[in-house]
C-alpha cells in the first residue's frame, strides 16, 4: 500500500489514459521516475536513502484553492515516461520570459527534452478550461555544478520552449530578485503547487495556495533544524509544523512581495520524509538571488 500511494503522488494527474504496464518498456520508465522522485541520497552527508533523510517536495501541506487567474508565472511542468505523449504532472516551475522555464534541477528525469511539456495557463489538471497553452520543450539547461545532492545545492534547471508563450491574458512572466536579495526573517510568502494535500496521497485538481513564513539563515543552519544541510543558496520557509511544501510541488515559485511587485525568491527543492509539516524542518528553496546571473547568461547564449 505504501509504494502505491508513493506511485500515485508521484505520477499526479495522467494526461490522457493510465500507463499502459504490459509494456516492459514503460514499466521500467515508471519504475525509474517512482525511485527518483520518493527516494533522495545525500551520501556527502553521511545519509542513506533507506533512511529518507528528506524527500522532494510535491505537496502544499496547509494550504487551499488559489483563485483562478492568480498566480500567472506558476506552470505545470509533465512527463512523458513512455515515448508515447501521454503526460503527467511531476513538478511545478515559473515563467522566466516567452521561451524560458525556471524549475528545480531534480525535476530533470531525463535529458530527453522530447519526454517534457509545459503547461502554462493551468488552474485545474482535471479540466480543459480554454486558457491553457501546451508546449513542448527544445532544450534542457540544468545547473553545471549541479550532482543530484540536494545538500549541495544549485538544484536548478532551465528549460527553452520551442515555441513562445502566447500572451492570452492567463499567463505572466515573474519578476525576479535582485542579485543576492534575501528577505528579513518571518517575511510572508506564498508556496503554490498541485501536489498532494495530505500524508495519503491525495491530490489536489486545482492549483493551491498557502501563506509561508521566511526562516532566517542563521536559524534554519541550527544543528536542531537544517544544520549543515541548510546553505546560503537556499531559502528556508515554514517550519511551524502547520503550513509546508512536501512531494509535486518541486520545482515550484515562493511568490514574495517584495519591493511593490510579487517576486519570485525560491524553488522548491526538498522537505523532510514522512511528515512534511514538521517543527522546526522548513521547506527549503533554492535561493534564485544567488542564481541570476547564471540564469541571465543561458538566457543570452541559447
Amino acid at each position: 500500500m505504501i509504494w502505491l500511494l508513493a506511485l500515485v503522488s508521484c505520477f499526479g494527474k495522467i494526461a490522457a489514459r493510465s500507463p499502459n504496464f504490459s509494456n516492459f518498456f514503460e514499466f521500467l520508465q515508471i519504475l525509474k521516475l517512482l525511485l527518483h522522485l520518493v527516494c533522495v541520497c545525500v551520501f556527502s552527508k553521511g545519509l542513506i536513502c533507506a533512511e529518507e533523510p528528506f524527500r522532494h517536495n510535491d505537496r502544499v501541506i496547509g494550504g487551499s484553492d488559489a483563485e483562478p487567474n492568480t498566480w500567472k508565472t506558476q506552470v505545470s511542468l509533465q512527463f512523458d515516461s513512455s515515448g508515447n505523449r501521454y503526460f503527467s504532472h511531476i513538478c511545478g516551475g515559473s515563467v522566466i520570459s516567452s521561451f524560458y522555464i525556471m524549475t528545480a534541477a531534480h525535476c530533470i528525469l531525463s535529458t530527453d527534452a522530447s519526454h517534457y511539456q509545459v503547461v502554462v495557463g493551468e488552474y485545474n489538471l482535471a479540466e480543459y478550461e480554454g486558457s491553457e497553452e501546451f508546449i513542448s520543450v527544445k532544450r534542457i539547461i540544468v545547473h553545471p555544478d549541479w550532482n543530484g545532492d540536494l545538500g549541495n545545492g544549485n538544484d536548478i534547471a532551465i528549460l527553452r520552449l520551442a515555441t513562445p508563450i502566447y500572451a492570452n491574458g492567463y499567463v505572466e512572466i515573474a519578476n525576479l530578485p535582485y542579485p543576492d536579495q534575501m528577505l528579513p526573517h518571518g517575511f510572508t510568502c506564498y508556496i503554490t503547487g498541485w501536489g498532494s494535500m495530505d500524508h495519503f496521497g491525495n491530490s489536489p485538481d486545482k492549483l493551491q495556495q498557502a501563506p509561508i513564513n521566511i526562516v532566517e539563515h542563521a536559524v534554519c543552519s541550527k544543528p536542531e533544524w537544517w544544520g549543515s544541510l541548510a546553505l546560503k543558496t537556499m531559502v528556508c520557509a515554514g517550519g511551524d509544523g502547520i503550513i509546508s511544501g512536501c512531494h509535486g510541488d518541486s520545482g515550484g515559485p515562493l511568490h514574495c512581495f517584495s519591493d511593490d511587485v510579487w517576486r519570485v525568491h525560491g524553488v522548491v527543492s526538498y522537505g523532510p520524509a514522512g511528515m512534511c509539516n514538521q517543527v522546526s524542518k522548513p521547506t527549503v528553496f533554492t535561493r534564485v538571488s544567488s542564481f541570476i546571473y547564471w540564469m541571465y547568461s543561458v538566457m543570452n547564449e541559447n
